[in-house]
C-alpha cells in the first residue's frame, strides 16, 4: 500500500512540476493561438479539429466548449470535430486508408481563412501530418498541440502557424497539459469576443 500511495503522490508531483514548466514555456504561444483562433472566427472562418485516441477526446472536448459554452453564455462558435463521425471515418479509412481520414475531410470542408487544430502527443501520426498538408494546401492556418519534441508536425508548420509543444515525453502528462491549454484557449476566446469579466 505504501508503494501505491507513493506512486500516486509522485504522479501529482510530476504534474505539478510540468504545470509550472509548461506555463513558463508556452503561455505566450497559448496567447498567440487564442488570437489566431479569434481572428479566424471574426472573419467568419471555422475551426476543424482532430486527433487520435485520447487526442480525439481532446479534440471533441474543445469543440464541445466552443459550440456550447465554456464558462459564459454566448452564441455557439463554428467548430467541427473531424474524429467524431464514425460513418465518415470508417468510410474514408475503408476507401482511402486511415492516413487519409482527416485530410479528406479537410479537403471537403476546409477553406482559405479556416483553421485546423490538431492534437498529437508524438507529433508523428501519419493522418495528422496529412491533415496539416491538406490544410496548408487550402490556405488554412494550423494550431498544433504536441508533446515530446513536436516530431514531424513541428517540421511541417509555417511561421503563420502556432505550435504548442508540451515539454515532456510521457503521453499522460502531455494530455493533461493539453486539457489545461484547451481551457486557457476557451477562456481567452470568450474574453476576446465578449470582453473581460468584471
Amino acid at each position: 500500500m505504501i508503494d501505491l500511495l507513493s506512486r500516486i503522490q509522485e504522479q501529482f508531483a510530476q504534474a505539478t512540476r510540468l504545470l509550472a514548466n509548461t506555463a513558463e514555456v508556452l503561455s505566450p504561444r497559448i496567447a498567440s493561438a487564442a488570437e489566431l483562433l479569434v481572428q479566424c472566427l471574426l472573419r467568419d472562418g471555422k475551426l476543424l479539429v482532430c486527433g487520435n485516441g485520447g487526442a480525439a477526446a481532446e479534440a471533441q472536448h474543445l469543440v464541445a466548449e466552443l459550440q456550447g459554452r465554456f464558462r459564459r453564455t454566448r452564441p455557439g462558435l463554428p467548430a467541427i470535430a473531424l474524429c467524431a463521425d464514425t460513418a465518415t471515418l470508417t468510410a474514408l479509412a475503408n476507401d482511402y486508408g486511415y492516413e487519409e481520414v482527416f485530410a479528406k475531410q479537410v479537403q471537403a470542408l476546409g477553406h482559405d481563412g479556416d483553421t485546423l487544430v490538431v492534437f498529437c502527443s508524438s507529433g508523428n501520426s501519419a493522418n495528422i501530418l496529412a491533415a496539416i498538408n491538406a490544410a496548408q494546401e487550402r490556405g488554412m492556418a494550423v494550431v498544433a498541440m504536441t508533446g515530446r519534441r513536436g516530431g514531424q508536425t513541428g517540421e511541417l508548420l509555417s511561421r503563420a502557424d502556432v505550435h504548442l509543444c508540451v515539454p515532456h515525453d510521457d503521453v499522460a502528462r502531455v494530455q493533461e497539459m493539453h486539457t489545461l491549454i484547451i481551457h486557457c484557449l476557451c477562456e481567452a476566446i470568450d474574453n476576446m469576443l465578449l470582453g473581460e469579466e468584471d
